[in-house]
């Protein structure tokens, strides 16, 4: 157990669980007393070398007096960090404060010189870099500003870990070594260095689980049947590249093969453990009761098994007892370095014939495709794996992650993004544990390949047992709206995730909603129309073909559609028809005419509607060699093709993602979906109208502007003194006059309101604000509900306003219970509210709606994230369902969207600049013809939350 420090309670805190370059896990924290054996064990693994870049001379042991002094920190001037696996140290770093002359010293002393030591075994796995990130972190926590680091000319890879950071730097060579100076504070490139190393470590991660050389299933039974044997005839089945290996602690002599081999199960080689496996194993997929998996997780830790898929249920799913356990395997598993996927869960399957990999309970793994599945549930899972193979869509690859206690869908989306095989990724969640971090992910995805969320339990408000989840405040209709905002299609059920699915990966991205409709039903058509203009889309008349169109109609019928510049996007309605002869038309005849239109056009995206024609969803699902826009090379970046260039679906490469510069796979396999319902085609349709428009402004997003006016270092003085004040370490709403001055700062003025505690007093401050007025009541039942009288408007004279100050009186009550206050008459406008809330799970939130009851009723509220550009405000003005109020409706005069918009983006820079400032509410704001009057306003602070997306990579803690 670790003792306290010299001088601090043990930080516990700073203990971290962190994924490596190479996708292990590590441990990292504090090195203390105790850790004294492995200290002295670990610096005897480090070669000569390594020894002599650390200490610039021969060291080849720590003497008693050296290793006191690395074990006994104060943790506030001298710190020292391990990174462990096994509970053996494979690197440390430490840092001792020091004064301008480079002496030991104590605060207010801001610098530090800081020193690495990394096990040669297990250098370039970016230990090293990761420790940094953490030992920067503990510094600047203690007040330490700068590093200083002397490194030999020669250990140019300490050099680049330093000179990687992407923290601002000064370089000087003296005496024979180089010295590095740089500053603490996070910029932008270090930010994104380490978000980019975050990338690809996990990433790496779950490849290990997807493309193992070697596979070994642990809780095989000697008979058919279980879940252990069903898992490795699946993998058999698929055709798994690798090894596979049965394991059974029961498996004895007996088991042996005919002819004196070894054991064996269904032609696999059986062993009792898999520390008896000769060969390396990279996965283990662990089926054995619950009360068995810690022996077998073991095991694998000590043969150094690089991944584990956890089948067995009797976790956190089945209560209290079961939670512990989950807890304990995880925290098991990372301590050999090695990541979970479940427990309880499904398993995952990799269709690429380089793999072939079915480590799963689905009998029959999918056929090869370009989408991509993820499921926390693996009753879903099955569901979604069956209704894709109807439909003739193959997928890249699954995972379904059951408690998803350690992998995650963020560790899923990581490895998609640069994954070459998937260009569609489709995700059921009933969690999301890291929101802020999700969508920063999804953001980033969504530019390169679309991503579909569908999330369960959404309206209950509870995880699914089991699930570690991130508290949020935050209404299922405000996630939605976020994840809408960083590019995710956003679906409601698992039908609309697969029908959006196979028209992504399957069709181009439509340029614009201008939708043609062809068939030969009028009636089918009408229905498709109007559920086009129901979805926001804009359909031309419908084109109907008559009942006795012939396939060869049908193929007419669409080159001509795609070849009209008016429209974006086809849907073609069909239903069975007869020949006058008597003849029929097979359904494969009018898939193939339909594939020929397609295929000799410019790319636009193409949906069918079918009524009972059985055998065309697969006809047309059948996958023609050669897509629509391979008939002509790619254009240039930058250059038109044509005078509509469609919008092509990417492949990211392993390297560098590209968006802009999709490029076009002529082998790649070309399907038309079909629908059996004209809502569900439009539908799909719809969304990939709206992603792709979210695509085409994302290359260029906006900037967060800058406002000369903004008292930025005032405001934040102001909100130390007001936290001081209040001594309230959950805060505290700030009074009227603190509220208006420290918005005053940011160039948001609130009219100001003054108190009437009775009628004289009301009358003389009309007085002093000048009629006409307005007389509303403050107390917490009445405010901001002028549907219950509580407000009275336009008062011209001191008569008037006695008089509404008497009928509020008898009303509502005695004036010390309604608390009235007078202000001046603002222009007439349209009444508006402006918040923003700084959610612990999603972060700062920015939100827009009209006042007044019909607007909560309806929810009619939009949403942001925090910092807000230009084209977000813009976007979030007319995302609201009543935002033509202020535009003009029915011959109304349009309001001041303009000066709503700025007042948009300073309330986004005050909360984005301030992260004390955790709610703001602005209500009403009255956007006139020509400006705005915020006529009212609160403003709560509180110490900053934590930003655990500003600090250094760390999973999960257990």
């Amino acid at each position: 157990m670790q003792t306290p420090s010299d001088r601090h309670a043990y930080p516990s805190h700073w203990e971290a669980d962190v994924v490596l370059r190479d996708g292990g896990t590590a441990r990292i924290r504090p090195i203390t007393a105790e850790d004294a054996e492995r200290l002295v064990s670990f610096y005897e693994q480090v070669s000569d070398e390594s020894k002599y870049y650390r200490f610039f001379a021969p060291y080849p042991r720590l003497s008693a007096k050296d290793v006191h002094r690395f074990t006994h920190h104060d943790q506030v001037d001298r710190v020292g960090l391990a990174a462990t696996v096994g509970g053996e140290f494979i690197a440390t770093v430490r840092f001792d404060r020091i004064d301008s002359r480079g002496m030991s010293a104590s605060a207010p002393a801001d610098e530090a010189e800081v020193a690495f030591l990394v096990q040669d075994a297990h250098q370039g796995r970016g230990v090293a870099s990761t420790l940094l990130e953490h030992i920067a972190a503990v510094a600047r926590e203690r007040g330490i500003r700068r590093f200083v680091a002397e490194v030999l000319p020669a250990n140019t890879k300490m050099i680049k870990v330093f000179t990687d950071a992407g923290y601002q730097q000064q370089r000087s060579f003296e005496d024979g070594v180089v010295r590095l100076e740089f500053d603490l504070e996070p910029t932008d490139r270090s930010l994104a260095v380490m978000r980019a190393r975050e990338q690809r470590a996990e990433a790496r991660s779950v490849q290990r689980l997807l493309t193992p050389k070697s596979v070994a299933v642990i809780g095989v039974g000697r008979t058919p049947g279980g879940v252990g044997r069903s898992v490795l005839r699946n993998l058999r089945e698929a055709g798994f590249t690798g090894r596979l290996y049965a394991v059974n602690s029961a498996f004895d002599e007996r088991d042996k093969a005919a002819g004196g081999k070894g054991a064996e199960v269904d032609g696999v080689p059986a062993y009792r453990s898999v520390r008896d496996i000769d060969e390396p194993v990279e996965l283990a997929v662990v089926t054995v009761p619950a009360e068995r998996v810690p022996q077998a997780v073991a095991e694998c830790g000590e043969r150094g098994v690089l991944g584990l898929v956890v089948i067995s249920a009797g976790y956190a799913e089945s209560g209290p007892e079961g939670r512990e356990r989950q807890r304990e395997l995880v925290r098991q598993a990372r301590s050999y370095g090695t990541r979970i996927l479940g427990p309880n869960a499904f398993g995952v399957i990799n269709t690429s014939p380089d793999v072939r990999l079915n480590a799963s309970l689905a009998p029959h793994p999918p056929e090869r495709g370009r989408i991509g599945l993820f499921t926390q549930s693996g009753a879903i899972g099955i569901a979604l794996l069956s209704g894709l193979h109807r439909r003739g869509a193959g997928l890249s690859t699954f995972v379904s992650a059951g408690n998803r206690a350690d992998v995650s869908g963020n560790d899923v989306l990581q490895y998609w993004y640069e994954d070459p095989d998937t260009d569609v990724a489709l995700m059921y969640l009933e969690s999301i544990g890291n929101p802020r971090k999700f969508t920063r992910l999804a953001r980033r995805a969504a530019t390169a390949k679309p991503l579909v969320v569908v999330q369960g339990a959404r309206h209950s408000g509870i995880a699914p047992t089991g699930h570690a989840v991130q508290a949020t405040r935050l209404p299922h209709a405000t996630v939605s709206a976020l994840l809408r905002q960083a590019g995710v299609v956003r679906v409601d059920t698992v039908t609309e995730m697969v029908d959006a699915g196979l028209l992504l990966a399957g069709q181009p991205l439509p340029s614009g909603p201008r939708v043609a409709i062809l068939g030969n039903s009028e009636s089918l058509g009408l229905l498709t129309y109007d559920a086009c203009v129901a979805d926001g889309l804009r359909p031309m008349p419908p084109r109907d073909l008559t009942t006795g169109a012939t396939p060869a109609d049908f193929r007419a019928a669409l080159a001509d559609a795609l070849s009209d510049d008016s429209c974006d996007a086809v849907i073609v309605t069909a239903i069975p028809w007869v020949g006058e002869d008597g003849t029929t038309a097979s359904p494969e005849t009018l898939a193939g005419e339909l594939h020929a239109a397609a295929a000799g056009c410019p790319a636009k995206p193409v949906a069918v509607v079918h009524v009972e024609l059985g055998g065309l969803a697969e006809a047309l699902a059948a996958a023609t060699r050669t897509r629509p826009d391979a008939a002509a090379p790619a254009p240039a970046p930058g250059s038109e093709g044509h005078s509509r260039p469609a919008e092509r679906l990417p492949t990211a490469t392993a390297t560098a993602p590209a968006p802009a510069t999709p490029p076009s796979d002529p082998a790649q396999p070309y399907r038309i979906p079909a629908y059996p319902a004209a809502e569900r085609a439009v539908r799909a349709l719809a969304e990939a109208v709206k992603y792709a428009q979210w695509r085409r402004e994302a290359k260029e997003p906006g900037k967060v502007h800058e406002y000369e006016d903004i008292d930025e270092s005032g405001a934040a003085r102001r909100i130390g003194e007001l936290l001081a004040e209040q001594g309230d370490p959950r805060g505290a709403t700030l009074g009227q006059d603190d509220a208006r001055e420290l918005l005053g700062r940011y160039g948001i003025d609130v009219r100001d309101a003054l108190p009437a505690p009775d009628p004289d007093a009301a009358v003389a401050a009309a007085r002093a604000l000048g009629y006409p007025v307005a007389l509303k009541t403050t107390a917490p039942h009445l405010r901001h509900r002028a549907d219950l009288g509580g407000v009275r408007l336009d008062l011209a004279d001191e008569e008037q306003l006695r008089r509404a100050y008497a009928e509020l009186a008898e009303a509502f009550g005695k004036p010390a219970e309604l608390r009235p206050v007078v202000q001046a008459m603002a222009p007439r406008g349209v009444d508006t509210v402006v918040r923003a809330v700084i959610d612990p799970a999603a972060g700062a939130v920015l939100s827009f709606g009209l006042a007044g009851a019909a607007s909560e009723l309806l929810g009619d509220t939009g949403h942001r994230l925090i910092p807000v550009t230009e084209r977000d405000a813009g976007s979030l003005v007319r995302s609201i369902r009543t935002a033509p109020l202020l535009f003009g409706w029915r011959g109304s005069a349009p309001v001041d969207t303009p000066a709503l918009e700025e007042l948009l983006q300073r309330v986004s820079r005050l909360v984005d600049d301030h992260p004390e400032v955790v709610a703001v509410s602005l209500e009403p704001v009255v956007v006139a013809q020509r400006g705005l009057s915020v006529l009212g306003a609160s403003v709560r602070l509180a110490p900053p939350p934590a930003r655990s997306d500003l600090g250094p990579r760390a999973l999960p803690g257990y």
